[in-house]
């Protein structure tokens, strides 16, 4: 494939007459993390739920392999290969969970059919040891670190193309936090694509190959993650002491 796997151009998100998101600009190449930064009320979130048919955009250019998907419902984005995580985990909380690792890997069809879906559900238990203990479990009884893999297993399972994260550490202990990013980069070195959005900047820059720093609703600074983390600006912004850069 040639050119990035998604490119995102000049996208606006508008909230009544106040514009959450004015121009923004990115792209993901295929096999890469790239992470989204930046303060409260930047756009992050915003960015990422028009990427993934939760918002629609009020103008700009979502591409998917070069396919325009901008202003899709999101279940034709999951179509699409689109795979979004939302922040608060957005699991089914009623329904237990296997019940919630069944419709995930029911979203998109298996090449292998019901074989191939039923394997990647235990590959993603073994991959969460501690879901396999509360399988039979409502989803809504879980801890929070446990609601957190359970929805990431549950977007895995969708067969991504691009896997969008909304704040998968918010409100965890950190010692989570930290399995949490272990997770993500096992994913990632498993062949996932990953768009993240992250209140660490600090992990958040560890783990990505590529950062965008948004500010405003508009791209601050974005370049190699490695170099941005050894910016002055973003150190004295979000890497000084304890990260907050959501």
């Amino acid at each position: 494939m040639n050119g990035p796997l998604l490119e995102v151009r000049d996208l606006r998100v508008a909230y009544g007459h106040v514009e959450a998101v004015r121009g923004v600009s990115l792209s993901v190449a295929a096999g890469e993390i790239v992470a989204l930064i930046g303060p409260n009320g930047a756009g992050k979130s915003s960015t990422l739920n028009a990427i993934g048919g939760l918002l629609r955009p009020t103008g700009g250019s979502v591409r998917l392999e070069g396919r325009e998907l901008a202003g899709v419902a999101s279940h034709a984005a999951v179509a699409a290969g689109i795979v979004l995580v939302p922040e608060g985990r957005a699991i089914l909380q009623r329904m237990s969970v296997a019940e919630n690792l069944r419709i995930g890997a029911e979203a998109r069809p298996w090449p292998g059919g019901r074989e191939q879906a039923r394997a990647a559900i235990e590959d993603q238990i073994r991959r969460f040891p501690s879901l396999q203990r509360r399988l039979d479990a409502p989803a809504g009884a879980l801890s929070g670190g446990e609601q957190q893999m359970l929805a990431i297993a549950r977007g895995v399972l969708a067969r991504p193309r691009i896997l969008l994260l909304d704040e998968p550490s918010m409100g965890l202990a950190p010692l989570l936090v930290r399995q949490i990013f272990d997770i993500v980069g096992d994913i990632h070195r498993q062949g996932t694509t990953i768009l993240l959005v992250e209140q660490n900047a600090r992990m958040a820059l560890q783990v990505a190959q590529q950062a965008y720093v948004l500010e405003r609703g508009e791209v601050a600074l974005h370049g190699p993650a490695a170099e941005l983390a050894r910016d002055p600006r973003l150190q004295a912004a979000y890497l000084g002491g304890d990260v907050e850069a959501s």
